[in-house]
């Protein structure tokens, strides 16, 4: 089956004033998760696994439950996940869990 298949559009995923976008990024070494007001075109929260210098699961959980700690502080309880081209397996899958276990829905 050809990585086609797993990617997703970016055009289909739309954010709203009360759903935001949490969008995640993974390069061979760090992965870095913002949430993002598509509104007014601002990054409200960042976490990234850049200060650790984590490339495993276990640095992606760390930073989604670091991401969702920020969120609820901030008022911020739902919202969109935006994995890019990303697959949902892996480090991807790992943010994602870590983050809806410390409260944030998506």
């Amino acid at each position: 089956m050809s990585r086609k298949y797993y990617r997703q559009k970016r055009t289909k995923i739309k954010s709203t004033p009360d759903r935001l976008r949490l969008s995640v990024f993974r390069s061979n070494r760090n992965i870095v998760a913002q949430i993002i007001d598509d509104s007014a075109g601002n990054t409200i929260i960042q976490s990234s696994s850049l200060k650790d210098g984590g490339q495993n699961v276990a640095a992606a959980q760390a930073v989604g439950k670091t991401l969702a700690e920020r969120a609820l502080a901030g008022g911020i309880k739902r919202v969109v996940f935006d994995r890019g081209n990303q697959i949902y397996a892996g480090r991807i899958k790992a943010l994602a869990d870590a983050a809806r276990s410390a409260g944030l829905d998506f």
